[in-house]
């Protein structure tokens, strides 16, 4: 993960997190991701993060903000189920307020289906 030096404010998308589409099950295949994460938070104690879920825009706003949701608290159960703190934690949903390619092709949807996570303090 290249989160280097770790700053508050620095946001790192979490590359290969999947969950089957329009639920929010973590996949087998984000373990390999997840467990990164949980090295890193457990090479840096100090580290606070939130997790958060976005969405492309296809659907309602509420669905997809209930969607992002449930998305990020997954990820957020399974670093605490993992020994990470759920202090050291926060998790969100933003749907598709906070887009980072183009919703109107459907690669750029893919990239906006994302969780990510931001350093809040270090």
């Amino acid at each position: 993960m290249p989160l280097q030096p770790i700053e508050p404010g620095s946001t790192v998308v979490l590359k290969n997190i999947f969950y089957e589409t329009d639920q929010y099950k973590l996949k087998k295949e984000s373990e390999v991701e997840l467990n990164k994460l949980i090295k890193l938070l457990n090479e840096h104690p100090q580290l606070q993060i939130e997790i958060s879920g976005h969405t492309d825009n296809v659907g309602g706003l509420e669905h997809n903000k209930t969607l992002s949701t449930n998305r990020a608290k997954t990820v957020f159960d399974y670093l605490v189920q993992h020994g990470i703190k759920p202090e050291r934690l926060k998790y969100a949903g933003y749907a598709y307020s906070k887009p980072i390619a183009d919703n109107n092709t459907a690669s750029g949807r893919a990239l906006n289906r994302r969780t990510e996570f931001k350093v809040l303090s270090n």
